[in-house]
């Protein structure tokens, strides 16, 4: 006869004190994981992070660096390929900025 065993609890019952610490190989806060990836240099990852700003704010920035670029790329020299993949991008800059002017007027509201 083969017992029966059911455990509503994890394996392991242990918790970090500090999980944004914790060596940077993400952690779960309630339903939200987060996960940083793999990097070598976690340390450096977490330097980046507070002292150059976020994924999101280095990311809106080389945006904003990249649509000045496009807008003084002459579109003539460009190949079917590679004018979809700037107008993509352009589209999705623009996306974001509809997104941020939503938000700010909420917040303002």
């Amino acid at each position: 006869m083969k017992s029966f065993q059911f455990s509503l609890a994890p394996e392991q019952l242990w918790q970090a004190i500090n999980p944004m610490s914790f060596y940077q190989q993400g952690a779960q806060f309630g339903f939200i994981n987060i996960d940083l990836g793999a990097t070598p240099r976690p340390d450096i990852e977490q330097d980046v992070l507070d002292e150059v700003g976020s994924y999101g704010r280095q990311l809106g920035r080389i945006g904003d660096a990249l649509e000045v670029l496009i807008r003084r790329v002459d579109p003539k020299g460009l190949s079917a390929e590679e004018q979809d993949a700037l107008d993509i991008v352009q589209g999705q800059l623009a996306e974001i900025r509809k997104i941020k002017r939503r938000e700010r007027a909420q917040d303002a509201a």
